[in-house]
């Protein structure tokens, strides 16, 4: 599906669900799911690329997913590890820049050492800002605002912790999208995305494709944007929101 004459969401944020659901699917271990859910991240970076969509943020690795079995938490660091090495210099090619996103104390060393690195070699990149939460959470990101102001001695108000918040740097998402059938957002963005617009694929993340995500933007274009106000005041049908543009 063309995507020239749609809205392209400025920011889109993606809970990336069913890796092992897909592996499970085809009777291997999850962490295969985990492996090809890399490559179908890859690709939807590149799409978003070719589509003009200026921010993308993936929720890659939540503070519950500590709770899994161990083997499957150690295959998801040297996971990470890995892509790291081989998909950094390719963003990095295509003017992509890096954040991670989300508490890095638990993280080891080696890890934390390769999220910087990763951050630091993509900082001058501005054709894409690509968020990858990993080992974040909505409710520890309000918290860590909250802590921040109150270090400082600030009065806590909605500007205050929204300028203190771990994506501060970017606008809210436009569009939320959540793989795997699931119909909830597990505890990501929960600040960022009070007016994002929600789509739900019943597709398990390694076959979300082009395809599936130009339907989560043809769905998204469809809609009317308000932001609290009616439709006679906006004058215009679907017109974005650029107040807090990144």
């Amino acid at each position: 599906m063309a995507t020239s004459a749609l809205i392209v969401p400025h920011h889109i944020a993606i809970v990336m669900d069913g890796n092992g659901r897909w592996a499970k699917k085809r009777f291997l271990p999850r962490i295969a799911g985990h492996k090809q859910g890399v490559d179908a991240l890859s690709d939807c970076v590149k799409s978003c690329l070719e589509r003009g969509v200026h921010v993308l943020t993936v929720f890659a690795f939540s503070s519950e997913n500590w709770n899994r079995p161990s083997d499957e938490v150690s295959g998801l660091m040297d996971l990470l590890v890995l892509a790291l090495a081989k998909q950094v210099p390719r963003l990095n090619a295509n003017g992509v820049q890096l954040h991670f996103i989300g508490d890095r104390q638990r993280l080891s060393e080696r890890v934390q050492a390769g999220l910087l690195k990763a951050e630091f070699n993509t900082a001058g990149n501005h054709r894409l800002i690509f968020n990858v939460c990993f080992n974040y959470g909505g409710r520890w990101d309000i918290a860590q605002a909250a802590q921040t102001l109150a270090s400082r001695g600030e009065a806590i108000t909605e500007q205050s912790l929204d300028r203190a918040m771990a994506l501060a740097h970017v606008s809210d998402p436009d569009l939320l999208i959540r793989t795997g059938g699931e119909l909830r957002i597990s505890n990501f963005m929960l600040w960022q995305a009070a007016y994002s617009e929600l789509y739900f694929s019943d597709r398990l993340w390694p076959e979300f494709d082009d395809a599936a995500l130009d339907e989560a933007i043809a769905s998204y274009s469809a809609r009317e944007r308000r932001f609290g106000k009616t439709s006679a005041q906006l004058g215009t049908p679907h017109k974005l929101s650029t107040e807090n543009a990144a």
